[in-house]
This record gives structure tokens, sequence and C-alpha cells, in this order.
């Protein structure tokens, strides 16, 4: 075994194996995998090897993609059989909802390049002939779609790494991880130690035990799956002897299971609610090729509905059941990407559907750790978007949810519900009298709106689709009400959102920001240090804010900042509540080595109440010293004021479009600002709003959001940052490439569109963008604007079709609507509520 490797793998199973792969590839020869057993032992051997490629997340629908194709070529390489059969995929929808989000994938699929065919119940009986339809309203289908053998596949993957020079160790075992003093790895095992520059765990249901050696509570745990397997049956076995192709699998979202052909017979796998989480803490030592004992009146809800849709499953005897381990994450995707607070540490954990994910996340981490970033947009599968409150008691009920929930209809405004509430600003009991029904960013509870007074429906008076999966809606509230319908399409709350954000136009709303990520940076170094990280010019002036992007080596971007200059050598830094892991981590690995710069996270500190409209001034005045007026406190200024006896850093920036400050305050003084706001402005109409507006609110104002307009796929020029980005400043990450790329000429422009003819379904982002039927872009986000009284959508297309009046069309929901390129902040493009 080599003592000295660039990389050491750790974990044997096809997520390990094709990391090490991919970074042999890469030409890193001397990396190394340690398995503990033999190689697939843990659960890839009982996965059922399926190669769906349908995701509604962009990350993950790229990574399935690779995926799918790589693993053709693979076999061609090594010339070892993965058993690959691609036989396609179909999934069938009963419902309305279930179209809805078919519909709205198929956009997702065209944009990133994923072959889907709409099918009618009459095709599906033609490729299903043993598929009953009735009920069924269509159905789609992935021609490339179809299912691996994972054992041979990681054989295959081994093979290859081999090949590159890579090295595997089976029947090693790890006893402990270690940084030594010079920032190598040490990695002990029961044959010797190896020094390395970069560890990947990939250790599957050993995560949260590897996780423990480094000092990281990996945000793992697994959920126990079943499936079924068949006796042969007499017609799948005359298919077969006449030569007919494989029927393909078959899911039926709405009841919640996958089927597909196994050896003449038939398996059968649901996602059942009730599925219990497992190895909590890790499996045993001498944990092997291991199963749990089968639980079928767990699945006969399931199982019924199974051979109602396919008789013929229910004329076979069982031949097994195989309920095993899967990996799972509080969002059902997986974690690949950098750990966090430790340097050269890698995680691909966490994999749900490894053997879809193998390939692309293999590639992409493999990019990510040789070249310095991935090629694609990974946030939604970047470790850090879970926070230090994913811990135990947390993830058995977000892991066993998301199991629950695999075949759910995936709304865009889905809430789910387990885990919460869990962290609440002060004011939020305060909110929640007022009717805020809350959605939850990173552990946060945020009001999303507000209900009115009576407002929702009885849970009775809903009409409900006789099928297993028809869940809508959150929890009634304490009233017995339910509040919201989600939907791809305008729903219940569609006016109150209206309302709230015509109020802020008209009078003065007030929202809670608390979830806001706050970092201090001070020291001697710190002006300097900043700005050779960020894009734009730092605020020169102490009181002075800016809007400032850290860069990728590429030239897009990685996070944005406000930041505040609060002294010579002293700054304020806010960024999106989502991400604060991710950017206090960034931030906390470019830190200069002498100690000249530190930085500290203060998010739980400071709450943020932000208060906007033309009311506010006059509402604030009433309750501080200061002047407010434009020219004592003009806009992108801020100041340490009093609010009544309170204090708070008053920024006047907000994400609105609209005359207004974020009031920065000791979390612990909420309440007091809270009260003193609402009760002096009841005389000047004041109203708390929610996230919802807000978005309708900055859409209309071509606000860029991260990772949507904002990407490491898009040079941050192309994302229209112009004004943001300084090339005639001194060197920041990224200068080098983006003047680069702006030499050889840019792929893509920011767009923002007018959409035309929209009556119930608005666009939300990833919709496909056509000029004469050829796709040229795709949207990034949508909705209605309510002080323009417009549809709009944000979006990124070929700079040719960036032109204002240039005439495109988007799909939404498979239909095409007209929309016309309208200049930038269609509202308000001058700023003149802002400076007001």
């Amino acid at each position: 075994m080599r003592t000295h490797a660039r990389a050491v793998v750790v974990g044997g199973g096809v997520v390990g194996v094709s990391t090490l792969y991919h970074l042999a590839k890469k030409g890193w020869s001397d990396s190394v995998l340690i398995e503990r057993k033999e190689l697939t032992s843990g659960s890839t051997w009982h996965a059922a090897g399926l190669l769906p490629l349908f995701n509604v997340s962009y990350s993950v629908g790229q990574i399935h993609k690779y995926s799918v194709d790589f693993y053709e070529k693979l076999q061609e390489e090594t010339g070892q059989d993965v058993g690959l059969r691609r036989v396609s995929n179909i999934r069938i929808a009963r419902t309305r909802d279930r179209w809805d989000e078919f519909m709205y994938y198929a956009g997702i699929a065209e944009t990133i390049g994923v072959d889907v065919k709409i099918l009618t119940p009459d095709q599906i009986k033609e490729i299903w002939p043993l598929c009953e339809t009735d009920g069924l309203l269509g159905g789609i289908q992935h021609p490339d779609d179809g299912y691996v053998q994972p054992a041979d596949l990681t054989q295959a993957l081994a093979k290859g790494a081999r090949a590159y020079g890579a090295e595997i160790n089976r029947y090693t075992t790890v006893l402990g991880i270690e940084q030594t003093r010079t920032g190598e790895w040490l990695v002990k095992t029961d044959k010797g130690d190896i020094t390395c520059e970069h560890v990947i765990s990939a250790t599957g249901n050993f995560a949260r035990k590897t996780g423990e050696m480094v000092g990281l509570d990996i945000p793992v745990i697994p959920v126990e799956h079943q499936y079924i397997v068949t006796e042969a049956h007499p017609a799948i076995k005359a298919r077969k002897a006449q030569g007919l192709p494989e029927m393909g699998v078959l899911r039926e979202a709405d009841s919640s299971w996958y089927m597909r052909e196994e050896a003449g017979g038939l398996l059968l796998g649901p996602y059942e609610v009730g599925a219990p989480v497992c190895y909590v803490d890790a499996p045993s030592d001498q944990s092997e090729y291991e199963l749990f004992q089968e639980d079928l009146d767990r699945l006969m809800p399931y199982i019924e509905t199974a051979i109602a849709r396919v008789p013929a499953f229910g004329e076979v005897g069982i031949k097994k059941v195989y309920n095993g381990a899967i990996a799972y994450t509080p969002d059902g995707s997986p974690i690949v990407g950098p750990a966090w607070d430790l340097k050269n540490f890698w995680l691909n954990e966490g994999h749900s559907f490894g053997v879809t994910a193998a390939g692309g996340a293999g590639w992409q981490l493999a990019e990510w750790i040789v070249e310095g970033e991935p090629t694609i947009d990974m946030m939604g599968v970047d470790p850090r978007r879970f926070g230090p409150h994913a811990t135990r008691g947390y993830l058995r009920e977000k892991n066993e949810e998301a199991y629950a929930n695999v075949f759910t209809v995936h709304y865009p405004d889905e809430e789910r519900m387990a885990g919460r509430p869990l962290k609440r600003a002060p004011c939020y009991d305060r909110m929640k009298e007022l009717g805020a029904v809350f959605g939850s960013v990173y552990g946060w509870e945020r009001p999303n709106w507000f209900a009115p007074e009576g407002f929702g429906i009885a849970p009775d008076a809903l009409d409900k689709p006789d099928v297993i999966l028809n869940h809508n809606h959150p929890e009634p509230a304490a009233d017995g009400k339910i509040k919201e319908l989600w939907s791809f399409r305008r729903s219940n709350y569609f006016e109150q959102v209206g309302a709230e954000a015509r109020h802020v136009h008209e009078q003065a709303g007030l929202l809670d920001m608390s979830a806001f990520s706050k970092f201090e940076v001070w020291g001697p170094g710190a002006e300097a240090w900043l700005d050779s990280l960020v894009a734009n010019r730092l605020p020169k002036k102490i009181g002075r804010i800016g809007l400032a992007h850290l860069l990728t080596p590429s030239g897009g971007v990685r996070s944005e900042f406000t930041i505040y200059r609060e002294g010579p050598q002293r700054f304020y830094l806010v960024s999106a509540g989502a991400y604060e892991r991710h950017d206090f981590d960034t931030l906390q690995k470019l830190l200069p080595a002498d100690g000249s710069v530190m930085l500290q996270k203060v998010t739980t500190q400071y709450g943020v109440l932000v208060l906007a409209g033309p009311e506010s001034r006059n509402i604030l005045q009433a309750l501080t010293d200061t002047d407010l007026s434009t020219a004592a406190f003009p806009w992108l200024t801020g100041k340490t004021i009093n609010v009544g006896h309170a204090t708070a850093k008053a920024l006047r920036v907000n994400f609105v479009g609209e005359l207004g400050w974020e009031l920065h305050h000791p979390i612990e003084m909420q309440n007091t600002i809270f009260d003193l706001i609402m009760d002096v402005g009841k005389a000047h109409g004041v109203r708390p709003f929610g996230i919802r507006a807000m978005d309708a609110l900055r859409i209309e104002k071509s606000y860029r959001l991260i990772p949507r307009e904002l990407s490491v796929e898009y040079a941050a020029l192309e994302s229209g940052l112009d004004r943001f980005v300084h090339l005639n400043k001194a060197s920041f990450i990224g200068r080098e490439a983006l003047v680069e790329r702006q030499q050889r000429g840019f792929d893509w422009a920011f767009a923002t569109m007018q959409v035309h003819d929209v009556s119930e379904a608005d666009a939300r982002g990833n919709e496909p963008i056509y000029v004469n039927g050829d796709l040229v872009g795709r949207a990034t986000s949508g909705g209605f604007g309510w002080r323009t009284d417009q549809s709009l959508a944000l979006g990124m297309v070929r700079p040719d079709y960036a032109e204002v009046g240039t005439e495109l069309e988007i799909s939404i929901l498979g239909k095409r609507h007209m929309a016309t390129v309208v200049g930038e902040s269609p509202f308000d493009p001058d700023n003149q509520r802002l400076r007001a």
C-alpha cells in the first residue's frame, strides 16, 4: 500500500470508486481508495440500479444526465459490461398537479439537454402492455433512461481507475484521520498510514462516523428502503421468447412506486410513509452485505395500487424482499463538495440515488478538487447548504420526511413541515398573531405571506384526487383552516401576496429578514484583503454601502455581499440567509495566514427588520433623533441610530426597490423595535409583508439571486453585473479569466422579459426560451409584477437575443407564450423611489 498519495478516497461503493476513477482520469494517478470490506458491500450491492433522469433540481439533473451517458462510454472504455439496459423510463400521471409537474420538468430537461417524450395513455399501453391505463392523463418518457447492474458498474469503474494508475485497497480499515501542522492529511489504517493532500469521504452509511474522525457533524442518516422481486410471470417470459423489447421502468408517481422487469418477473419499489431511519451512529464494524427484516405490512397500500395498475404483479409469488439502508439528507439531495472548516477535505455523501448520481458526482467533485471549481452549478448539492442545526434529532425527522416525499409533487412553493419550527426570531409570535404563513430557510422560520383573519379553507371542503400522494398544502392552522394550496399555477394566496406588494409600494411594509447571514471583518489588513476578493470597489467613506461579488477563478459568481464600512478597517457583511455556512467557510478559507484580518460570524447576534415604502421615513423619523432626510441620510449609506430607546444599524438599502431601511439590531431588542414601529406606524398604514411579496418586488427591479441569475456557470458580466465589476482595479479573484472571456466573447446575456397572455401560470424559473422554435436560453426567475401589472421573467439568453424589444417565446407548463425583452428594472429604472 502506498504511504503517500495526492488524494485518498475513503469508501468503496459506487460513489467512492467513481470519485477515484475521475480523479485518476484527470491525471491524479497517485490517488488511493480504501475500503473496509469488499467493493460494493455497503448500500451499492442491494441497490435496484435504476437510472432516473427525472429531477427538478438543476444541479442534480445535470449530474444524472452525465452519469447515464458516461456509463455507456465506460463500458466501451474498459471492455467490462456494466449491465446497462436503456429500456427507457415512463412516469404516469393521474392528477392535474402531477401533469403540471411533468410539464414543468420537461422544460428543465430541455434546458439541460435531456430528451423527454410526452405520451398519451394509448402510447403508454403500447410500451407497457401489462399496464392498465384507466384514469391516466398521460405520461412522460425518457428514452435514454433504464437501469444498470451496480456491482458490475463499480467493478468497471475500479478497472478504469486502476488503468489510470490509481490504487484500491480492500479489507483495509481507516482507524483515524488527522491533519498535520503542514496542512497535509494523515489517514491511519490497520495496514499502515497514508499521507496525502486531499481526503474524500464517500462512506455512505458510515458518513457520520467518518465525520466524527475530523470533527464534522455530517447531515446524513440512512433510511430503510424495501423492494420486492417476484417469481417469473408467463406473459413476461413469452415476450422474451418472442424477441420483444423489455418494457421500460414504470413509475406511478401518484402511488409512490417504481416497477421494472427482473429475471422474467417484476421488481416493485415503493417509497412509503413510515420507513424508519437506521444506522443513526453507523453500522457495526462487522457490517457487510447487510439487510434488515422486511415489513410488508408497511407496503400494503402501495402493493394494492401496483396490482391495480399492473395485475400481473399480483399473479405471481414473491421471490425476495430486500430491505436495505440508503443514505439520506434532510432535502433528499446528496452532499457533494468541500467540507466546512477543513481545508482539502471533501464530501461525496448522502446519495439516496447513488447509482444514478455516482458518475456525475465523481466527475464534478474531481473537477472541483483538481481545477479549483466545478463546471456546473453545484449549489443544490453543496454540503454547506446545511448548517449546525442539522444534527441527529433534526435529521431523524427530516430524513424520514425526505424519503416519504420522493414521489410527491415537488411544488415550487412547497414547504415541508418536519423538524419545524426550529430557529425563530423573537418577533415570530408577533408575526404569527398577525397572520403569518411561514416558510423555512436554513432552519429559520420566515413569513412567506400574511393571511387575513378568517382566511382559509376547511379540510373537508377540499376536493382531493383519490390517489396516495394528494397532499398539496401544509397542516391546518390553529383555527382548523388550510391557509395555502401549493401549485405550479397562481394559487389561493396570489391576490394576498399582491395586496402586500401594492401596500409596500403605496404606504409601508415591515419584513423580518433576521435570517440574513452576517459577518464582521476587521484588522489592519481588512481593507486590502476584502479588496483582493471582490470585483467591486469597496465603499471608501465610513458609513457607505456597496454591493460586491466574490467570483470563482473562472469569473463566475460564487457569493454576493452587501458591504457596510463601519470604520477605517472595519466592515459589516450581509449575504443570503441560506448560504451562511457556505459564505463564511469561503471567506474563512481565504483569510491571510498572518493574522492581519479577523472574521466573525454574527448572524444570531443581530436581527433584521426591513421597513420599506413611501411612508417609511415618516415612521422611522418619529422614532429617532437622527436626521433621515435624503441630504443627511442618502441612499447606500448607513448609520447607527436610536429607534426609540433601542438601537440599530440603519442601512439605507433594500431588495424591494422602494424608499426604506434595513434595521440591523441586537436581536434581544427586536420585539421592542417591532412594537415601536407597529405602534407609530398605525397612523401611516404600516403592515407586515412576506418573502413572496419581496420576491415579486425584486423581480420588477431585475435584482439577481444566487444561484439563479448569478452562478458559477455564468461569467459575472454575462449576468449583467457591469456596474459592480471593475476590471481596472487591483487584481481580484477571477479577474484575469473574466477579461479573457470578455475578449473571447460571451455565450450568455442577462435579460428581463415581459411574458404576454398569461392568465393562471407565471414563469417560475428553469423554463426554456425560444426564437423561431430554437432553444436560445432559460428563465432563471419569474412571477407577477404588481407595480407594473405584468407577468415577468428573468433569464439568460444568447447575447444576440438580449436586446430590448427582441421577441421571444417561453414555455410555461408546456404552453408557449410570447415574451418581449424589456429594459432592466421595469419598475423605476432610475431608482427615484430608492433615492427619494
